[in-house]
């Protein structure tokens, strides 16, 4: 089993996911730390300073939207919050934000003292009571499991232990309400949308081996879902996505505390289930309005609501477990697909607002969510994903000592494995202005994102290990050189590219050659996405004014668009125009995208006659 990486080991260096990454912090810093307890301190009882009476409720210093004291969701952002901070703090070393985090944990333990020195809910209690009497009520396991995780966070990733003293006492209020629920109503446990529940107890019984936890852990992990993959069903068609995927993460929490295969197995069944056995978008979704399409049946879907964020940031979470446990890259590429397809098409590069569902429709539009009057579940979890960077690239296998790289993220790595330590630097090997660099027009190798440079500075390295995943859209290897000397015959199998000697002080080079391939879609196989390697091209049009050439070499039908700027690239990278087409329009990554009218999918057209 491969190991995550520790806090403080990675760093994020410039370029497009730092970028995002400093979008997404400062918003974060922005927020108002009373907005953000609202709902915690009305629940105890607290009055906000000066809003005693609310006189003109469009000018009141509240969150709006699910924050809303009157929604029934209020509060969940908090634990987004907490959840997001701690990450901060634990890999950028971020002061302020850890400053930030430790007053709001600090009166989070004051509403539970107000509340009796247990509930620390933004939610009253009388909602579980709803869920035991089968009566309606929005989700409040899930609000109360935001709750929980930041708290969680705040301890594992910022050494707040004050936040573990307060789930200490929250998680007594748990195991009366639960035990009480096994002979008044059963299933009141397995509703409120309590996915996430399975994951948090059991990592909290990882962290501290209270064994208060493994009871939570026991009321939790018996899901109607587990029953039904291991019966061979499809668990997932017109389910609600979101509530089923935090349960693959339960399953895979428990692997790794028990190493009981049964739950490694319900992990990889799920991701079958979800993606293998159902098809996806081009985008890495497999989900409309909320809910899994049937297998294979997306082309019916396509609409202003197909990918909801908070699906594809737990799935890239599923399918980061699986790649731990079996170091199998087509784990990683699923993962690279949802980051720039999800991760960055649904954030707003300017403000960091997320866009709850990516339309796929084409002439779509992205809806963006405000700053404070929306606060969307996909809020929640977009201020978490934009800090998951540092926790997707590099792992480590300490039975082999191998250090495996799984994406393609500039970064700098401090490790220790084996007998072996020091700094990874990982950057794109593009000559940029900023390096004081001549460009050379030539190099056509400088023109591409996926030419790659690994800088080692290492000691004791012998009998240490260098895995890089080869991208299933791979092409072919343009470049392999250590210390600039080419390996003639450089060490492939099971989709990674090995390196075993001369690591102390090396320059690994490598060029991914990456070639425009499309995506057809299964039940509409006229419609295509065109993408670059891993990335969605979007076209620019309100339109599907379909496409004349041969969908299998796209490069017949488009030509690049280059421009030289003095930004993070050198090079627009990924742009093209169509060529030889009744309607010319361009194309650009769909990330890219902000206010624009976009299409992904083009119907095929056949050529004209001569």
């Amino acid at each position: 089993m491969l190991q995550s990486v520790k806090n403080n080991t990675v760093s994020i260096l410039p370029g497009l996911f730092r970028e995002r990454m400093d979008v997404n912090r400062s918003y974060l810093m922005e927020l108002d730390s009373t907005c953000l307890l609202q709902n915690f301190y009305l629940e105890a009882g607290f009055i906000l300073p000066g809003l005693q009476v609310i006189e003109h409720p469009e000018s009141a210093n509240l969150h709006w939207g699910w924050e809303a004291p009157n929604c029934q969701l209020r509060g969940h952002f908090l634990g987004h919050f907490l959840s997001a901070a701690a990450h901060y703090a634990a890999f950028d070393g971020d002061i302020l934000l850890k400053a930030k985090l430790d007053h709001i944990v600090a009166e989070l333990a004051k509403c539970q003292e107000e509340n009796g020195g247990e509930w620390v809910g933004s939610i009253p209690e009388k909602y579980f009571e709803r869920l035991a009497r089968n009566q309606y009520i929005w989700s409040p396991q899930y609000t109360m499991h935001k709750t929980i995780l930041g708290l969680m966070h705040a301890y594992s990733y910022a050494g707040n232990e004050q936040a573990l003293t307060i789930i200490n006492k929250l998680a007594d209020w748990y195991i009366r309400w639960a035990d009480a629920m096994q002979s008044r109503n059963p299933h009141a446990v397995y509703s409120g949308e309590e996915g996430g529940m399975l994951e948090v107890w059991a990592t909290l019984y990882e962290l501290t081996r209270n064994e208060k936890y493994m009871t939570l852990v026991k009321h939790y992990y018996a899901p109607s879902l587990f029953r039904k993959l291991e019966e061979g069903k499809d668990a997932l068609t017109n389910c609600h996505s979101n509530a089923s995927v935090p349960l693959s993460h339960g399953a895979a929490k428990l692997y790794e505390i028990t190493g009981d295969e049964r739950w490694l197995n319900l992990v990889k069944l799920f991701f079958d289930c979800a993606v293998t056995k159902r098809g996806m978008y081009a985008t890495g979704g497999g989900n409309a309005g909320e809910f899994w399409v049937p297998p294979f049946m997306q082309g019916q879907f396509l609409s202003d609501r197909d990918q909801e964020f908070c699906t594809i940031y737990n799935m890239v979470r599923t399918a980061s477990y699986l790649f731990r446990f079996t170091g199998e890259s087509k784990y990683g590429d699923y993962i690279e697909r949802c980051l720039y397809n999800g991760f960055l098409a649904q954030q707003n590069a300017v403000t960091g607002m997320p866009a709850y569902f990516l339309p796929l429709r084409a002439g779509g539009h992205k809806k963006w969510g405000t700053r404070r009057h929306d606060f969307w579940c996909c809020h929640g979890t977009m201020v978490q994903a934009q800090c998951l960077y540092p926790e997707l690239i590099y792992y480590e296998d300490a039975a082999t000592d191998t250090l495996y790289i799984n994406q393609y993220i500039p970064s700098e790595y401090h490790f220790a494995l084996g007998n072996a330590s020091g700094t990874i630097r990982q950057t794109t090997a593009m000559k940029s202005y900023n390096a004081q660099a001549l460009f050379d027009e030539k190099d056509d190798g400088q023109m591409s994102r996926w030419l790659l440079k690994f800088e080692i500075n290492a000691v004791n390295t012998e009998g240490l290990t260098l895995a890089l995943r080869v991208p299933s859209w791979c092409q072919g290897i343009l470049r392999v050189q250590v210390n600039e000397e080419d390996v003639a015959s450089p060490v492939i199998k099971d989709g990674f590219l090995y390196f075993k000697e001369g690591l102390d002080q090396a320059v690994i080079t490598i060029f991914f050659k990456n070639l425009l391939h499309t995506e057809a879609l299964a039940d509409i196989p006229e419609l295509s996405a065109i993408l670059d390697g891993p990335i969605v091209l979007a076209g620019m049009t309100d339109k599907d004014t379909g496409i004349r050439g041969d969908m299998a070499h796209p490069e017949s039908f488009l030509a690049p668009r280059n421009e030289h700027t003095y930004e993070t690239y050198p090079w627009q990278q990924n742009h093209y125009s169509t060529r030889n087409q009744d309607i010319n329009f361009e194309l650009k990554p769909l990330y890219e995208v902000m206010d624009e009218a976009y299409t992904v999918y083009f119907t095929a057209k056949e050529n004209k006659s001569c």
